[in-house]
């Protein structure tokens, strides 16, 4: 691996570590001439289906397209980089299972719409609007509606049960 800093080729890996839940390998090299230090990632080269769009045109799936579509709905949320790139590693995984060559537009944009209601719910209705195309405020509050009576797996982990585990409901005297 060339040094970014000095352009030199020899470099020595000081540290390997998985990232982004094992599908990336994370490693800190040091250049023998500069001394410097930087981080490089490794992941596998897989083939990502195309993309059909509304007018039937077929595109190459475009992982930086996907990411600042992500982070334009994401703009000025508290949701960190690591989220969003594991959400991303998640749609380019799920795509992947499916093993179609090609996919519909609505399926990659129903895919992100999944990822953002786990991150961040005002991500999520601002990705929505756009994607589905509201028209006016009531189809906002329809989907509002929608979000708050169906609580992300996140909301419902961290709410406690209302029985312990295993304990039989007790009926009323």
């Amino acid at each position: 691996m060339r040094c970014p800093f000095c352009g030199v080729e020899d470099t020595k890996v000081i540290d390997s570590r998985l990232a982004n839940e094992g599908y990336m390998v994370r490693r800190r090299r040091e250049c023998q001439s500069c001394a410097e230090r930087f981080t490089t990632f490794e992941s596998a080269e897989l083939v990502m289906p195309r993309v059909i769009k509304n007018d039937n045109r077929r595109e190459p799936f475009d992982e930086d397209k996907l990411r600042s579509s992500m982070q334009v709905a994401l703009e000025k949320r508290p949701v960190n980089t690591e989220s969003v790139d594991a959400a991303l590693s998640h749609i380019k995984r799920r795509l992947l299972e499916m093993g179609e060559r090609e996919i519909a537009s609505r399926v990659l944009g129903d895919l992100v719409m999944d990822e953002l209601r786990q991150l961040d719910q005002v991500a999520y209705v601002r990705f929505a609007s756009v994607y589905r195309s509201f028209q006016d405020v009531n189809a906002f509050r329809e989907e509002i509606d929608r979000l708050e009576q169906e609580p992300s797996q996140e909301l419902k982990e961290k709410q406690l049960a209302l029985l312990p585990e295993g304990e039989p409901r007790k009926k009323p005297k």
